[in-house]
């Protein structure tokens, strides 16, 4: 295993071509006022597996592949299920 970052987040959005919007949420006690703290931040990441919306991935570090995208989905811990948008052909 490298020394590469890993982040485990949910795909939030998968409308861009080989892309996807990943949210990484973190919950931590804020240092002077002891009260629970929620935050979350959205990663653009490279999508080569397919993910689909609601899926819970791994994603890793990488070169800057475009403007926002430095980061690579690494691998599918858990699948939506029920998470494919696209409609069944009539």
């Amino acid at each position: 295993m490298n020394n590469r970052r890993r982040m485990t987040g949910t795909v939030t959005s998968n409308k861009m071509q080989k892309t996807v919007i990943i949210e990484v949420s973190r919950t931590y006690r804020h240092p002077l006022y002891k009260k629970v703290v929620y935050s979350r931040k959205r990663f653009m990441a490279h999508d080569e597996l397919g993910c689909q919306i609601g899926d819970k991935v791994r994603v890793v570090e990488s070169h800057p592949i475009s403007r926002n995208k430095r980061w690579v989905v690494e691998e599918i811990l858990r699948r939506e299920i029920g998470g494919d948008d696209t409609l069944p052909e009539a």
